[in-house]
């Protein structure tokens, strides 16, 4: 599937198309982190695809070609706690309209991986598997994954017997077997999220 969806609203009122996308919605610990990239209109690399399809490595060399070749880039966080108080799609939602904020560029048209921002004053359009078929949202797929993953590998060296660094604070055995040794993180994990409530609930058993 070529990534070239956002070719088709170019115009001359439209020259700068920001993607966005988030990294972290099904994590248990950590903040959901959205980007919002703004690409040359001829802009091309076989480097840049959806995140998911990268392995780390390429991730990385994606990242610093984005960042260079970018007219602009910008990262939105919201974290745990404001995750449990308003939900994870909402937060999503916040983190993605704090990117494009943060772009500090002209915006004429956001193209979004599924994620409709009405009411925000942009002109825009929510697309199902928006990273596998525009550019700009892979690249912001891609500079959101990096950019949390990084966040992560700073959680580990803070609390290094949840080997956060390789799980990235999604739900793998090796977490949830921290999680039951060792209870949640206050302000790190996410209460509301079923594995992590189970922890509190059981905590109040005991007491």
């Amino acid at each position: 599937m070529s990534l070239d969806y956002e070719k088709q609203f170019y115009n001359e009122s439209i020259k700068y198309i920001a993607g966005c996308d988030e990294a972290g919605r099904g994590c248990l610990l950590g903040p959901v982190v959205a980007a919002a990239v703004i690409l040359p209109k001829d802009f091309s690399s076989d480097l840049i695809n959806d995140s998911k399809k990268l392995s780390e490595k390429k991730r990385e060399e994606a990242f610093e070609l984005i960042k260079n070749s970018a007219i602009a880039y910008a990262i939105g966080v919201v974290e745990a706690d404001t995750i449990d108080e308003i939900n994870i799609y909402e937060a999503s939602r916040r983190a993605m309209l704090e990117a494009l904020t943060n772009l500090n560029h002209q915006i004429d048209f956001v193209i979004t991986d599924a994620m409709p921002l009405p009411g925000s004053g942009y002109s825009h359009e929510a697309v199902i598997k928006g990273d596998s078929k525009a550019l700009c949202v892979a690249a912001a797929s891609i500079v959101a994954k990096v950019s949390r993953d990084h966040m992560m590998y700073d959680l580990d060296k803070a609390f290094p017997k949840y080997k956060i660094a390789k799980h990235k604070g999604y739900g793998t055995k090796a977490h949830l077997e921290a999680l039951k040794k060792y209870g949640p993180i206050e302000h790190i994990h996410r209460k509301t999220y079923g594995p992590v409530a189970e922890c509190y609930i059981e905590k109040i058993k005991l007491f």
